[in-house]
């Protein structure tokens, strides 16, 4: 699988997981509230609806989490990038320049 597919479907999954946590209300709203929820909780199918954006979330960001770790593997790497940076490092001269010299200013030259 190619780098580049790897990222669609990272986003595609961070996507989904932003939707499903921002569908969820921490204190038993959200989605399940707008069918009826409060007393009757498990009454109509709201108890489920809670199991699946739960079961949904993790699923999801196991999802996402094993989608990065994989993704290290489908990354482009060139095989002679080291070779290439040896060789410009070689080249680089070491020997500090010739005119180090730095212009100075004196109390006569400022105004």
């Amino acid at each position: 699988m190619s780098y580049t597919a790897f990222l669609i479907l990272i986003l595609i999954v961070a996507i989904a997981l932003i939707l499903i946590v921002m569908v969820q209300n921490p204190k038993g709203g959200g989605l399940s509230s707008s069918f009826g929820g409060g007393g009757a909780s498990s009454i109509g199918g709201v108890q489920n609806t809670n199991t699946f954006l739960d079961k949904a979330t993790w699923t999801l960001a196991i999802a996402l989490f094993a989608l990065i770790l994989l993704s290290n593997f489908a990354i482009p790497r060139g095989g002679n990038d080291n070779f290439q940076l040896d060789n410009k490092l070689e080249n680089v001269s070491t020997t500090p320049a010739t005119n180090n010299t730095v212009p100075t200013q004196t109390k006569d030259s400022v105004n």
